[in-house]
């Protein structure tokens, strides 16, 4: 399924050697050890610039969600740069506040807040609640209360648009756990809007419908739905100061051909202007889209194993460490950080450690490799680190931005230490 890594800002090839930037994957592999996963800084700022441009001069605004790749000094760079952020826990409350996000640039998402997590929010001072339950609803305006304070929301509503992605990841059909349901969600603005809830203030209507979409219609038929719910509201008395649209462009891992994110813009404000929706604010909530292809995960083959069926090549990087292709069939990316002495390349499935016939980085991948090679996994910036684990008691790994010629270590790798850290035995 080769991609053209070509498209991939901060990476490329050179003299025989796949580069990070100025930094050669390989030296940073041998310098902090593997699995390791290395971030570009320029394709980050990049990704995150062509969605900033894409607003730019208008009411519209960008909030990342954290989900993707929570690495503080990532968020950081974003803050920098001027998006906001998309958070769906009180962990990513936390860390949005310690990258030195504005929490009024901050939107909270997800299904099952607690009633800690939605008191810690309220405090901070938070641009917006996404409301996806009517007792979620009479959580936030009870808590609001009793602080004294009214809380911004707006409802999730559930479009029911099929985004053509993989079951898992989709988000936006009736039979999903997400949002309000679509003919219920005119009647609970109402409820809301009325002097039953004192204690919050609609502002907004937000959807998402999945992630990993390759084409524009499924978000135009989003937006058609929710601008429909829009107009209902404004006749009934309701105006809206926004309406968030979600996330869940798209990359490219092989062969498909995303929008860009101007192009994805604006057809959403095609539709909008189109149906007379010209004063409200329009909000977009990417992820994968700005961090995926801005990291690769570096693994060194311990073994090669060719067996009478397969022939098996065996790295050090393992599901808990990047488990998209186990949990999601993913299909990334995976080449040798080297191609000089490259020529016996034969079909290798490429597995991991774990106990486990799901760990697999890639399967019948044509490689030429041999034990002591350095691979990397392209399209790793996403839903990677974010979703590693302890799985077979495996210590995480490292993480490492590179800025042109200098490496920098975000995040240190697991130490045993770590891994005992919260945990006891029992007395005698």
């Amino acid at each position: 399924m080769p991609r053209n890594l070509a498209a991939l800002t901060g990476f490329a090839w050179k003299s025989n050697r796949f580069f990070c930037e100025n930094l050669a994957v390989q030296d940073l592999a041998r310098q902090f050890g593997t699995p390791l996963y290395i971030y570009s800084r320029a394709a980050l700022e990049r990704s995150v610039g062509d969605y900033l441009r894409a607003v730019s001069g208008t009411r519209n605004r960008i909030f990342y969600a954290m989900k993707a790749n929570a690495n503080l000094a990532l968020l950081e760079l974003m803050v920098r740069q001027g998006c906001g952020f998309d958070i769906v826990s009180g962990g990513e409350l936390a860390k949005a506040l310690a990258a030195g996000c504005p929490a009024n640039r901050i939107v909270y998402s997800g299904v099952g807040k607690t009633c800690a997590e939605i008191e810690a929010a309220i405090k901070a001072g938070i641009h917006c609640f996404n409301v996806e339950s009517e007792a979620e609803l009479e959580r936030i305006n009870e808590i609001a209360g009793r602080l004294g304070r009214i809380a911004p929301i707006a409802f999730r509503v559930n479009p029911n648009v099929d985004a053509k992605t993989h079951p898992y990841i989709s988000t936006g059909l009736k039979n999903n756990k997400f949002g309000i349901a679509y003919d219920a969600a005119v009647k609970l603005f109402k409820r809301a809007a009325s002097d039953e809830f004192p204690h919050v203030r609609v502002t907004g209507i937000d959807c998402h419908i999945g992630s990993q979409i390759t084409e524009a219609d499924p978000f135009i038929h989003a937006a058609e739905k929710v601008i429909d719910i829009v107009q209902k509201l404004e006749k009934a008395g309701i105006r809206l100061e926004h309406i968030d649209f979600g996330g869940g462009l798209g990359v490219c891992y092989g062969d498909e051909t995303p929008p860009t994110p101007k192009k994805l813009i604006e057809c959403v404000q095609f539709v909008c202007l189109k149906r007379g929706i010209e004063n409200v604010a329009l909000y977009f909530e990417p992820g994968r889209s700005l961090v995926a292809n801005a990291g690769v995960l570096a693994m060194s083959v311990q073994y090669v194993k060719p067996t009478q069926t397969r022939n098996f090549c065996i790295v050090d990087a393992a599901m808990n460490d990047m488990i998209r292709p186990a949990l999601y069939e993913a299909q990334m990316e995976i080449v040798n950080t080297v191609k000089d002495g490259q020529e016996d390349a034969k079909k290798w499935d490429v597995v991991g450690p774990v106990c486990e016939s799901s760990d697999f980085m890639g399967r019948d991948r044509i490689l030429s490799v041999k034990a002591g090679d350095v691979l990397a996994m392209t399209g790793a910036g996403a839903y990677g680190m974010s979703m590693a684990s302890n799985y077979n008691c495996r210590m995480r790994p490292a993480e490492v931005i590179v800025d042109g010629d200098k490496a920098y270590l975000v995040r240190e790798r697991e130490s045993t230490e770590d891994l005992l850290r919260h945990e006891t035995t029992l007395p005698d």
